[in-house]
């Protein structure tokens, strides 16, 4: 049997998530979805795009049970069965566009068990997995150019792209020293006409001083779909450089 290529997407049922999702069903792939709830379509497609589609339905604000559920199904695998094995870490949470001071603590710890708990412990759990496979083996997590920039009202979402980017740089420097460590990258993916777009065009000028900014994108058409958003991604995933800067931004 010729060897596969092994995806694990989160955040796969909607969104750029989605999209990516969609153009990774292909023969000769396996796709391992994490998200909230499972995508019906994508099950449609995978049987007569001859292709392998597993979803799992998981909350990932309990990062550490998934990443158990992770790790448990990657060390029965056959590691010579796949010809590379890639961790997509894209899921991500924008809790009430509110400053610090009104946010419910519950909101904020959530944003951050998805956003950055979630990421560390399943690139723990597959690099701890596949760590012997014969595999080429890659991690990209999905940034955003708030984890660069300060904007107010935006802390959860900010702290946990930051901590993203940082925690990157870190592992990087870990596999660099292994004959064949697996290569990591954080990217941004640009500005996307998704459902995150949405809350924050449409949030309160009060609470939120950037609105206008957001909603200035959208109708200047300066937002990129879904689709032509995983395209760019999945292409800076299969250039022959990925890693070499371990926090990137897909428009570089």
């Amino acid at each position: 049997m010729k060897p596969q290529h092994l995806t694990i997407l989160t955040g796969a049922s909607r969104g750029m998530g989605l999209a990516m999702a969609e153009q990774l069903l292909a023969p000769g792939h396996t796709l391992l979805c994490i998200s909230r709830q499972a995508n019906p379509k994508l099950a449609e497609r995978a049987p007569a795009l001859d292709a392998q589609l597993m979803q799992w339905t998981e909350d990932l604000a309990q990062a550490e049970a998934v990443s158990q559920r992770l790790l448990a199904w990657l060390q029965g695998q056959p590691g010579d069965g796949f010809a590379s094995a890639t961790l997509i870490n894209n899921a991500g949470v924008i809790p009430p566009i509110a400053p610090l001071s009104l946010s419910d603590p519950a909101e904020l710890a959530q944003a951050l068990r998805v956003g950055l708990e979630a990421p560390m412990m399943l690139s723990a759990a597959f690099l701890s997995a596949t760590g012997h496979w014969p595999a080429k083996r890659k991690i990209l997590n999905i940034s955003s150019g708030l984890g660069r920039r300060a904007m107010a009202s935006q802390s959860a979402y900010c702290a946990a792209k930051a901590g993203m980017d940082h925690f990157t740089r870190c592992l990087a420097l870990d596999e660099a020293l292994k004959p064949r460590g697996a290569k990591v990258c954080s990217l941004a993916p640009g500005v996307i006409d998704t459902d995150m777009q949405v809350q924050l065009r449409c949030a309160d000028d009060a609470l939120f001083p950037d609105r206008k900014g957001f909603a200035g994108l959208h109708q200047g058409g300066q937002l990129t779909s879904p689709h032509e958003a995983a395209s760019r991604v999945l292409a800076y995933l299969a250039r022959a450089d990925f890693g070499q800067n371990p926090v990137a931004d897909v428009r570089e």
